[in-house]
């Protein structure tokens, strides 16, 4: 069903990324992922193209405006429109405000928030033209809710949160379908710390490929349909 279409994905090469691309290529889908790291990019790619489908891996970093701008030109020149774009990627932290290192938030905020700023900043216009897109962004759980030792964390996802309703309000319009989808935990790499593992004593992950799942079936939804937004948790979990 989902032939001749075209899908970026962002923090593509692990995670919830990769397994949203491999999802996606198995409906028939063409796939552009992107990350920091080739050597899981193209694992990913790997994947795909051994079951048949077709996935090509961009080395970029979403925080680089003028990467991702000439990354954004490339794809549309080699591969044409894009119908779904998926800003997933993203750096975690754990730290008490008193001691975390704001070195390392600031590379944060620039990938969490700038990154998805950049991403779609690069690829809208295209969508404009067309009058058709989707842009599902995956956020956190967190970006609605509060706690500690994730502060900066949680901050670079309510700005997502943010900035999904306001593109949201700017294009809907004018075709282009928004929505943000909001996971709690996930068994990823990214929940490799002290804090997730604690809560992994009372909490059955999700799996990536259950995030992956959601967004095939929010994309094909009917064209004169929009899901705006969806929060996913484990079934424990309380925050």
């Amino acid at each position: 069903m989902n032939e001749d279409k075209l899908a970026v994905i962002t923090g593509g090469g692990t995670g919830i990324g990769a397994a949203t691309a491999e999802e996606l290529a198995a409906s028939g889908m063409k796939i552009v992922i992107t990350g920091r790291r080739p050597a899981p990019l193209q694992q990913t790619v790997g994947r795909i193209q051994h079951k048949g489908g077709q996935a090509y891996a961009y080395p970029v970093d979403v925080s680089d405006w003028e990467a991702m701008r000439g990354f954004a030109d490339e794809v549309l020149a080699k591969h044409g429109q894009v119908d779904l774009l998926i800003p997933n990627a993203a750096v975690h932290d754990v730290s008490k405000i008193a001691e975390g290192d704001p070195v390392w938030w600031k590379k944060l905020i620039e990938i969490n928030v700038l990154g998805l700023f950049n991403t779609v900043r690069a690829f809208l216009p295209s969508m404009l033209a067309r009058g058709k897109g989707h842009v599902v962004v995956m956020s956190s759980v967190s970006g609605r809710v509060y706690y500690v030792d994730e502060a900066i964390y949680e901050c670079s996802k309510h700005a997502q949160v943010c900035f999904v309703e306001c593109l949201r309000q700017e294009v809907t319009q004018k075709g282009i379908r928004v929505t943000i989808i909001e996971p709690g935990m996930v068994e990823t790499p990214m929940i490799d710390n002290p804090f997730a593992q604690e809560l992994k004593k009372s909490v059955t992950p999700l799996e990536a490929r259950d995030c992956a799942r959601l967004v095939r079936y929010i994309f094909e939804q009917p064209e004169n349909c929009v899901i705006n937004e969806v929060m996913l948790r484990p079934v424990k979990q309380l925050v």
